[in-house]
Parts: C-alpha cells; structure tokens; sequence
C-alpha cells in the first residue's frame, strides 16, 4: 500500500510538473528589430502574414524583445523554415545557442535552449546567422518562450513596432488668454535616438520640437494644421482652410505636410546637441473678428547663444488664444522602436493677453494608444531634478500610469528674451541696408542721412533744443511698413509722452537727429526695431519700420 502512495505522488508531481511547462508565450515573427535598422521607406523584411523574410543580409542580426514579468526558467524555440538550409546564432540572458535550420520549405519548431531569468526586466533575443546554404537566410514565423509560470512574459503581439507615444498635458482653463507658451528640453546622451520627435511645445493647431530624422541630420520643427476633416492630402483642402505661411527665418525650409491631418510645415535643419538645454517659444495673435489666428515659432540655441525665428503661419477658423498645452516624446518610424528614448521637460511659462507671466509646475501623463491598450507597457514618466521627464522603448516595466498627475517645484523667474540679437541678426540686417539703399538710388526714398544703420529725412526743422536720448519727448508719430506702407500705429489727436531710452533702438537713434518742434522720417531696420518678433498682422517678423515723428516737446531727466 505504501509503494501504491508513493507511485501515485511521483506520478501526480510529473504530471503537475508537466501542466507547468505548458504555459507558451509566442513572440510573433513580425515584430522584430534588424541590427542596423532596415531602410523605414523600403523594408520588406516583416509582414504580419509570414513573419520575418527577405533576410539575407548575414550582417544584419535580428532582434526579439519582450518583458520579463515573473522570474524562473524557461524553454526557447524558434518556428522557422530555411529554404537551403542555415546555421544560427542565438544571444540570451547572457547564454548563447546555435541552432541548425534544415533545408525545408515548410515552418518546424526548432529548440534553442533553455535560459535561466533571475529578474524582471528587459529581455532581448539576438539572433545572428553564422552560415547560410542560400541567399534567404531563414524565415521566422515566431519564438516561443515555455515557462512553468503563467504570464511571465509581456508580449507586443501587433504589427505595430513603435514604442508608445508619451504625453504631458498642461492644465489650463477655457478662459485664460494666453498669447505665448515658453518650454525648455533636454535630451540625455544615448536617448537621442535616430526617428525621435521630441515636442516641447503643442497646443490645438500646432506642435514645435526637435526631431532626429537621420545619422547626419537633426531639426528644429515647427507645424500647424489646416482647418477641416482632410486627414492625408493637401490637396483636397479648400483655400478656406488653407494654413497659410507668412515669413520664415534664414535658410528655414517650409512645405506642406499629410497623412496624419493636413497643414503647413517648416523645419530648420540644425545640429542639436545631447546634454544641452534648448528653449522653445511659441506665440499666438488672435483675430476673433476674422477667425484667424497667427503662430509663430521661435528656438534658442544655447551653442549660437541667440534665438532663431523659426516661422509664423495663419490659422483660419480660428481667432482662438493658444489652447489644450501638452508636449511629447515620440516614436515615429518602428524600425527602432526597441530602443530607449528619453527627454526632460522644464520651466514652463505662459503669457496671458495682459502680459502678466505664470508658472506652469503640474502636468498629467497620457500616452497614446498603443499605450492605453497596453499593446505596448515600456513608457513612463515623472518628476527628477525639478523637470519633468517622459521615456518610452527599451521594454522595460512603466512606472506611471495614464492619467497621474506629476508637480515640479516652481523655478519662480520667468524667462527674459532678447530677440534683437538673433541668428539672423547679420544676415538679416545686410538684406534690411540693402533694400533701403536700393529705394533711395531708385528715387523712390529721400533721406538727409544716417546713424548705425538709421536712416533719416528731416521733413521740418526744429528751433528747439535738440532731444537727447535721456529725455522723456512728448510726439506725434505715425508708423507703416516699408514693404507696402500699411499704417500700423498712429497718435490720434493728442500727442503721447514717454521716456525715449525705453523705446526701440531705432527710435533711441534717430529722434536726437530732431529738435524740438521739429518733423522727423526714420527709416528702421527691422534688427533695431522688432527683429524676429511677430506682432500679429500689424508688424510681421524682420520688418523694416518708417516712423514719422513730430517732437512737440523734449523734458530732460530728472
């Protein structure tokens, strides 16, 4: 009877130790990763249909991740054909197998081995071909891992190899006013990573950040959709709801852009630096009688230590201030989507119509749908050194769930700009000299003379004292552009007083040029004026300025 006891207890513990191994998680063949990334545009090395095919490239190794949830052992196989036959090289968890694929046209499992996962984690399988009878080398249906615990491993069953997008959503209210959104980035070495959209500043009809597009070139993005339903073609996108493009900086490129919505866009191709902190800043000016609104786009540089004027476009149907503020870190090809990516997100401000300034220190984690459908789970974020970081790719655990909210410690400073002295500057003020030396030799301007690249023409003199520059002036003035002469500022009826030294340079130049009770005619170039600033309709981006100015009276300082 004893020995009856005791054949039924080893037979029940082989038969539970069998149930045990039973637990299989497949690695679909589709969703591996070539080592060195096929071309995004061509690859034709995975199809959800047949897995992995068209590898011949005994170079180009390929790699299967997953996420180690439950520790223990585990048995690997690889579902494969070769169609002459080949010899593999299998790497995991620091065990390496080699695996001989005969000569079939049909799909067997092959065992690799069996490995050992101390903890949880990342788990990556590398496979490498070390001799190949043909020019396929193998084709992968799947690799399944068989552990003796239920869900040990996470798994991205879908085509889809991107990582998850990654959000942080800034609370604003419906009724703030808010005309500018500044933000800072700062991407860690290592996790600027080739396909990466790092976005520093997004709001309803619009996103700006910094990409890496290819091994050789990285830029500065700038991008605003059209209005309307139109999701891929230009096209087929009435001028109604056309965005339009109104200036662009130096050697900024601007076209339109599909497939994902419809719109304007505008890149500058920089070389952006890890480890650096670049500062971004966006403004908008709302038309609500015309139901447009213009955005404008400006990057500084810290290596350049000046800001760059990026582009500024016209939204119609819209009339509406900067609205729904988030930024993001993102994906956006797939032939990469195993890799680790990274930024911080700090000191974000908004400036409301009043001009008053206001800290931005909450945020609330989103991800997009990959993520919410846990398709993919290696994303997170959070809170580290008073910014807020996002991270996606690497297959490692989230460690923040959608919709936690996350608090930084307030900076307490807003930033300062100095848009004057930009990237431009040079370049931008040769054109500006040229343009006026070339309406004064075609008779087309008069002028008296010139003071630091000020052009001037007394229309009438003065018999006063002639102004100073510390003097508070009482005038009337009259503002246009110099491009077409359309009036943007007039005094109305009663002059208007104000410290000389706090207005433009161009002003501060010129005016000491009059006397009391004199007429002046400035000619302003836009670097001593509003250089890159786009003041909405009235005054675009580097324009050159013509003031005429009636000095009716000049008070010294005290």
């Amino acid at each position: 009877m004893k020995h009856f006891i005791l054949l039924i207890t080893i037979v029940y513990s082989i038969s539970t130790s069998a149930v045990q191994a039973q637990f299989v998680s497949q690695i679909p063949g589709y969703t591996g990763y070539a080592i060195p990334a096929e071309d995004e545009e061509t690859t034709t090395l995975f199809t959800t249909k047949n897995g992995l095919i068209n590898w011949s490239n005994t170079a180009q190794s390929i790699e299967y991740w997953c996420v180690v949830q439950q520790p223990g052992k585990a048995i690997i196989s690889v579902n494969a054909r070769s169609k002459k036959g080949a010899t593999l090289l299998v790497s995991i968890a620091g065990n390496q197998f080699q695996v001989v694929i005969p000569a079939s046209r049909k799909i067997k499992k092959y065992t690799i081995g069996s490995i050992n996962m101390a903890d949880t984690g990342a788990l990556k399988i590398s496979i490498t071909c070390l001799h190949a009878n043909g020019k396929e080398i193998a084709n992968i249906q799947s690799i399944e891992l068989n552990s003796a615990t239920n869900n040990a491993f996470f798994i991205n069953t879908k085509e889809r190899r991107n990582a998850a997008s990654v959000h942080l959503l800034y609370p604003i209210t419906d009724s703030d006013k808010i005309i500018a959104f500044y933000n800072e980035i700062t991407v860690p070495k290592g996790a600027d990573l080739i396909h990466t959209y790092y976005m520093a500043c997004g709001f309803t009809r619009g996103y700006f950040g910094i990409q890496v597009n290819s091994p050789t070139e990285r830029r500065v993005i700038f991008s605003i959709w059209d209005a309307g339903n139109e999701a891929v073609d230009r096209k087929n996108v009435a001028d109604t709801n056309r965005v339009q493009l109104l200036a662009k900086g130096i050697n900024v490129e601007a076209s339109d852009f599909g497939n994902e919505g419809t719109g304007g866009h505008s890149h500058w191709v920089f070389n952006w630096q890890a480890d650096s902190t670049y500062k971004f800043m966006v403004t908008a000016y709302p038309d609500t009688a015309a139901k447009t609104t213009i955005y404008a786009a400006y990057f500084f540089a810290p290596e350049l230590k000046a800001w760059k004027f990026v582009a500024a476009f016209k939204a119609p149907k819209d009339g509406n201030y900067l609205k729904h503020l988030y930024s993001f870190t993102e994906d956006f090809s797939g032939v990469n989507g195993q890799l680790y990516r990274k930024a911080f997100y700090g000191n974000q401000w908004v400036q409301h119509e009043n001009n008053e300034w206001k800290e931005l220190t909450k945020a609330t984690f989103s991800c997009d749908v990959t993520g919410r459908a846990k398709d993919r789970i290696d994303f997170g974020g959070g809170v580290t050194n008073n910014k807020f970081y996002l991270w996606n790719g690497g297959f490692h655990a989230a460690n923040i769930a959608f919709g936690d909210s996350l608090t930084r410690v307030a900076n307490k400073e807003h930033p300062s700009f100095n848009l004057r002295n930009n990237t431009d500057s040079a370049q931008q003020a040769m054109l500006d000299n040229s343009a006026i030396l070339q309406a004064i030799q075609a008779g087309k301007i008069d002028t008296t003379g010139s003071v630091n690249g000020v052009y001037y023409s007394i229309l009438k003199e003065g018999t006063g004292n002639a102004v100073q520059v510390t003097d508070t002036v009482t005038v009337f003035y009259k503002g246009s552009l110099f491009s077409n002469g359309a009036v943007f500022d007039s005094t109305a009826e009663k002059p208007i007083s104000f410290p000389l030294n706090r207005l433009i340079k161009g002003w501060q130049l010129g005016v000491p040029k009059c006397k009391v009770g004199g007429t002046i005619r400035l000619y302003i170039p836009s670097g001593l004026a509003y250089a890159i600033r786009y003041l909405g309709n009235d005054i675009p981006s580097n324009s050159i300025l013509v003031f005429d100015i009636t000095v009716q009276q000049a008070t010294p300082a005290q």
